[in-house]
């Protein structure tokens, strides 16, 4: 039996409760499609800090390097909003893609038909959405330096070089060849000289690509084209800050952030995570929807452990609970039924298991 070793991080608020779902479905797949896993969890965010001073453990930073992947729910904490240094969550989240080089980040949005109504677009807006973003993760302002806050002084700097551009756009292009082989490049060419190298670059990396389509959009069009024609864009290369923007825009076109995932690839083993935060105001409760952090488990079999049969039944597991009609709270129409937590995620995994759910 193929085994694998798994880095499960909790992290805060509601990533404990959707994090038991997923891996509640991932061990599902496992004992379906006969292989093993072997899973420990390891603290992070305000979790690290309670732990042990440090929002990215020396603990789990010494783990996650010697797994096969790593499954990630959530980090932040009201009461580290003001933190500095390693003592703010999203610093631990940030050095954790820096430790495993997760230089491209992969978020798909794809409306599912029974959750038109949940996005704020008309409903023939959204026929046929299913794009994927590809964002750089580990360069321009959040890393660049310097950096600098001073009494009435900031500075950030963002900054590439054409190495960290060529690499993500060959993620971009190679995932094209699979969809509907069209990659829209953002860029802010016409102000940043940052942005003029990102579009040379990524066109030269594209004539390697013939048989894929590539157009350039500022960012501002891209924004706007997002919510105008989400159906035409496929897959939309961008550089670490204008996609942390534009795929929590996107997220938007599926009515719910807690239905999207997203995988973290690069050097070092893979770092999958759904896309919304802690939600600390819900934290505990179990009315916290798992599917972003369950389709981030589809994603970890496929790219990660390159189990893609698996991976492929986790997301019709997802897909057939909401056609059947299952809701969390945030999907959920005034007045319909909901589900819980922990319901949604014994729905998914007896669907992957080919159980008939009532």
């Amino acid at each position: 039996m193929t085994r694998y070793s798994l880095a499960v991080l909790p992290g805060d608020g509601i990533g404990p409760e959707v994090t038991a779902e997923a891996v509640r479905v991932l061990q599902a797949a496992a004992d379906l499609f006969g292989f093993g896993l072997e899973a420990a969890e390891y603290a992070v965010g305000a979790a690290g800090v309670a732990e042990d001073g440090d929002s990215l453990p020396k603990r789990t930073a010494d783990a996650v390097v010697d797994v096969d992947a790593v499954l990630l729910g959530a980090v932040g904490h009201p009461s580290l909003a003001t933190a500095e240094g390693r003592l703010r969550p999203e610093a631990g989240l940030l050095a954790l893609r820096k430790l495993l080089g997760a230089y491209a980040n992969l978020r798909p949005a794809a409306v599912h038909p029974a959750l038109r109504h949940a996005s704020p677009l008309r409903p023939e807006r959204l026929e046929g959405v299913d794009l994927l973003i590809v964002r750089e993760l580990l360069g321009g302002l959040y890393y660049g330096q310097p950096r600098a806050l001073e009494a009435e002084t900031a500075v950030n700097t963002m900054r590439y070089t054409v190495p960290e551009i060529e690499r993500v756009a060959r993620v971009a292009f190679e995932a094209a060849r699979g969809r509907r082989r069209l990659v829209t490049s953002v860029d802010k060419a016409n102000v940043l000289e940052v942005s003029q190298l990102w579009r040379e670059t990524v066109s030269r990396v594209g004539a390697e690509y013939p048989d894929v389509r590539l157009e350039h959009l500022y960012v501002d069009y891209a924004a706007m084209r997002l919510v105008a024609q989400p159906a035409a864009i496929d897959v939309l290369l961008t550089e670490n800050l204008f996609g942390d923007i534009l795929s929590d825009e996107a997220a938007v076109l599926t009515g719910s952030l807690g239905l999207l995932p997203s995988a973290s690839i690069g050097d070092g083993p893979g770092l999958f995570e759904p896309v919304h935060g802690s939600a600390p105001d819900i934290a505990g409760r179990n009315v916290a929807n798992p599917l972003g952090a369950i389709a981030s488990v589809a994603m970890l079999l496929r790219y990660g452990l390159g189990q893609r049969e698996a991976a492929d039944r986790v997301d019709q597991a997802v897909a057939e609970v909401l056609t059947a009609g299952a809701r969390t709270a945030d999907i959920a129409r005034p007045g319909e039924a909901t589900v819980t937590t922990r319901q949604m995620g014994e729905r998914v995994a007896a669907l992957v298991l080919g159980a008939a759910v009532a």
